[in-house]
């Protein structure tokens, strides 16, 4: 049984065991049973208790090894001390899985993390799963299964539920049973001491009656796996997250609680726009974002219209959008001029659309169908106030009997409580969310655009980068060799510079005196007027020791900052040491940038881009993004500043060669991504203008700890970058040289070409069906790929002085690496020439490093040739009446 199989034997099971039942009313063992056996569970359930021969009337028995059946699922309740030895009687009888709600374990110190240790290491031997320690257990409708000890009963629905908090549950569950919220799956996940959020997204992500995830989060303890099962179905499926800890004493409250990391809070952030996940601020966001996406479309921008009987709330609402970053749609001439016809004299005349107190149910559907065909909009709140006149029920049932319009979402709010709550009902059965504040409604709305947009980065094919770029890795293995070597954790700003410009990102002219003569004679060379610093690696912040002049004009000047520099340092860091004087050009650039690195506890090294100068901490305009980057990625990087206003050419006055500045942090994201021995990165200021920019000062600090323990190549990165390593250049059988590579998201354009190119009988083989339009969706789920989870090596070929893909081969894993499909296509052109047996022979042979155990196949009974291939290869192949599936054991 794989792991996936094991989720699912948790999820489904038909036999459980309560380990520490009891009948004590008030126990959790007293709440497990009576969950178990009265929520209408039809499987068969086994108390466990030496000291009991029955337990609510069904028969009890004294340890796991005495059940007659065996158990898919054991829920144990007993001291923390007890697990240890608890478990490995589960892994002995043949148990599936267990939740552990037994607290006292990451949260309470060495002890409690060595005896979770050692029940950990039992449960992997016998190859079974956790859920827990130390949370509520789980509930699932469908199957009328209440493995937890909360007190009620989930309605049934399509949200699967996960949250690290158990009491927080409680006050879930009973508020949404009160609000007739159903679930699919109501996960309590506790202290993820084996089943984490990654292994429950990928389980929910594939379960067709889940249409959304959401989580409440306090923290994270394997981001990489996170990142990689969220981007996996993001695309497809909502996954909403409340990540709580966003102050300093909320994330210590969050790590005391849950005993892991939480991380910098703006980098979650990062982390979860790049996966595709919307986070919410609240429990109430939370559920209603959910229910809006599953019942409205997704707005295609942020240009809301507003049609309200008061002015009031239409204010409000104008504000909260204007807060969040949306805009008030500007609605067309003709649009107004319809509204003027249906509307009375003394309406608003704009937007937010005032029908007046007095309007009708007729008024009010009118302006909003106007305002929902607007091409202008691209969404429609409309708010009601109950006045004397108003008829709010029947106002619903006219709103309600509007089309929907694509990419136009509809909501409502419905202000007050009895005199409303009729209308709120009709709305609600319709499929109109309805909000009590206008507020409410806009924050929904902006979450909503929030998730088009990441889904927008996430669909989006990048531009090729300007240009190939050779970086030289080896000269900064030596630069980081000779500052460890020297007992240094910092380079000073020449080696940094030097670190830097060895990946093609400009440091200007620049050169290092260690006497007043050589300062002048320096001076000269570079060029008046120049800028000179203190150089030593024991001093960072140069300003604050006076170690800085700038503006140096002739060799008198020179030669006097020469010396005042070295008297200040000295008077006020005696102890540095100081390699010499820096001289360099005076950059007279328009604009200076920030452009950085940090390497989080969680998501490791983060890029940071933004504006930059020594006023850095008072504007506070940065943005953040994980590596590895690509232009579409570092282009929404530079675009979600407010200094991008400057850079793209603001009121006549010219901008940046934005191109430029996206490649350049790219090659940024390469350094960072090829030296996991950094833990900081400082350009501040990089000067920039319309002419290009210019490193001006710079700063690199190392990880003492991974030059004490060297990491695996790209060890530290959440996001796994393009494998370079596995390019290789092999021949066919008639002479042609082709080059094997991974496929790239930037590769759409090839993959489409060859496509379109197919005769009907390769795509039948490869497609099982003929496929009319290559739609970019299509191209998207092929090119943009997790290479964690899935490797596409194709073939490029040049033909006629063209780049062409020949074909591609591929192995899709699942999230556990333990099995892998494989699927495979060459192009009409070059069939027959042996690039199958290649593409074949190379995927296997990266299969088989990467430790995937099987490797599987289906292809149709008249593919001869696949056919064939596989036998070669010693493929066991099992038939159907139109198809054939290959299976190969690898490990």
């Amino acid at each position: 049984m794989n792991s996936a199989e094991k989720l699912h034997q948790l999820f489904n099971p038909e036999t459980v065991a309560v380990i520490g039942a009891t009948d004590k009313v008030g126990s959790v063992g007293h709440a497990l049973m009576r969950n178990l056996i009265g929520s209408g569970y039809p499987g068969i359930v086994y108390p466990i208790n030496s000291k009991r021969k029955s337990v609510l009337g069904v028969k009890a028995y004294p340890t796991i090894n005495d059940v007659p059946d065996r158990v898919d699922l054991a829920v144990v309740a007993t001291p923390a001390s007890t697990i240890p030895q608890v478990t490995e009687q589960c892994g002995q009888a043949g148990v599936g899985a267990m939740v552990i709600i037994s607290a006292g374990f990451m949260e309470a110190g060495e002890e409690g993390q060595r005896l979770f240790a050692q029940a950990l290491e039992s449960a992997r031997r016998y190859g079974m799963r956790i859920l827990g320690p130390n949370c509520l257990g789980f509930i699932k409708p469908s199957i009328k299964l209440n493995a937890s000890f909360a007190n009620k009963m989930a309605l049934p629905g399509k949200l699967a539920f996960i949250s690290q908090s158990g009491a927080l549950c409680t006050s879930i569950l009973d508020w949404a049973v009160h609000n007739k919220v159903g679930f699919s799956h109501f996960v309590s996940i506790g202290s993820m001491g084996d089943i984490g959020f990654h292994d429950l997204i990928d389980y929910f992500g594939s379960d067709s009656e889940t249409s959304s995830i959401l989580i409440y989060m306090e923290s994270l303890s394997n981001a990489k796996r996170f990142m990689s099962a969220a981007r996996a179905f993001a695309r497809t499926k909502p996954i909403i997250v409340l990540k709580v800890g966003r102050s300093s004493a909320g994330a210590k409250a969050a790590m005391s609680h849950t005993g892991s990391l939480t991380g910098d809070d703006s980098i979650f952030d990062a982390a979860f726009k790049r996966a595709g996940i919307i986070r919410v601020n609240t429990i109430w966001e939370l559920f209603n974002c959910a229910q809006t996406l599953a019942t409205q479309p997704r707005p295609r921008s942020n240009r809301l219209a507003i049609v309200t009987n008061a002015g009031g709330p239409g204010v409000i609402a104008t504000d909260r959008l204007m807060q969040l970053g949306g805009q008030l749609a500007t609605v067309s001439d003709s649009t107004l001029t319809s509204l003027n016809k249906v509307l009375p004299a003394a309406w608003s005349h704009n937007n937010p659309v005032d029908v007046l107190g007095d309007a009708d149910p007729v008024r009010y559907k009118e302006a909003v169908d106007l305002c929902l065909k607007d091409e202008a909009t691209d969404g429609v709140l409309v708010v009601l106030t109950p006045q004397a006149m108003t008829l709010p029920a029947e106002i619903a049932q006219e709103i309600v009997s509007l089309p929907k319009q694509p990419g136009k979402t509809l909501l409502a709010s419905w202000m007050g409580a009895d005199d409303v709550a009729r209308g709120q009902e009709v709305l609600l059965n319709a499929g109109i969310p309805v909000f009590e504040t206008p507020e409410q409604a806009v924050t929904c709305f902006m979450h909503m655009v929030q998730y088009s947009r990441n889904l927008e980065l996430l669909h989006e094919t990048p531009e090729s980068t300007p240009s190939e770029f050779v970086p030289k890795t080896q000269a900064n293995r030596d630069i980081i060799a000779k500052v460890v070597a020297e007992g240094r954790t910092s380079l000073t700003e020449t080696e940094a510079k030097e670190f830097i410009s060895n990946y093609d990102i400009p440091v200007g002219k620049h050169g290092v005196a260690t006497s007043a003569k050589e300062a002048v004679a320096i001076a000269e060379q570079v060029g008046f007027p120049v800028v000179m610093k203190i150089l030593s690696a024991d001093i960072l912040h140069k300003t604050d020791v006076g170690g800085v002049v700038v503006g140096v004009t002739t060799a008198t000047a020179a030669e006097a900052a020469y010396t005042g520099i070295l008297d200040r340092v000295k008077a006020k860091r005696p102890e540095a040491r100081i390699q010499g004087i820096l001289i360099e050009e005076m950059s007279r650039k328009k604009y200076e940038l920030l452009i950085g690195c940090k390497k989080d506890p969680i998501f490791g090294p983060v890029i940071v881009f933004g504006m930059g100068g020594v006023a850095v901490e008072v504007f506070r305009d940065t943005n953040i993004a994980l590596p590895p980057l690509n232009m579409a990625l570092s282009r929404r990087l530079i675009e979600d500043t407010h200094v991008y206003t400057l850079l793209k050419g603001y009121r006549g006055m010219e901008g940046v060669e934005l191109r430029s500045l996206q490649f350049l942090l790219n090659k940024f994201a390469y350094l960072i991504m090829d030296f996991p021995e950094i833990k900081e990165v400082d350009i501040n200021p990089f000067g920039i203008d319309m002419k290009g920019g210019v490193v001006m000062d710079a700063k690199i600090i190392l990880d003492e700890a991974v030059i004490k323990n060297p990491v695996e190549p790209y060890g530290h990165l959440v996001i796994s970058p393009y494998p370079k390593d596995l390019e290789r250049v092999v021949q066919l059988k008639t002479g042609l040289s082709v080059q094997l590579r991974p496929i790239r998201p930037e590769d759409e354009p090839l993959e489409a070409e060859m496509f379109r190119n197919f005769s009907p009988k390769t795509q039948r083989f490869r497609f099982f069906q003929l496929v009319k339009n290559v739609t970019h969706e299509m191209l998207v789920r092929y090119t943009q790929i997790d290479y964690d989870r899935e490797l596409a090596i194709i073939a490029e070929v040049n033909d006629g002085g063209q780049r062409k893909m020949a074909g591609v081969v591929r192995i899709i894993a699942d999230p556990y690496n333990e099995t892998a499909e494989f699927a495979i296509v060459v192009a009409d052109p070059w069939q027959n020439q042996g690039l199958g047996n290649i593409f074949t022979d190379y995927i296997l042979e990266l299969a088989r490093k990467r430790g995937v155990n099987q490797v599987y196949a289906t292809f149709l009974r008249d593919n001869h040739v696949m056919k064939h291939l596989f036998e070669k290869r010693k493929f066991t192949i099992t038939g159907t009446e139109d198809s054939y599936k290959a299976e190969l054991k690898l490990n």
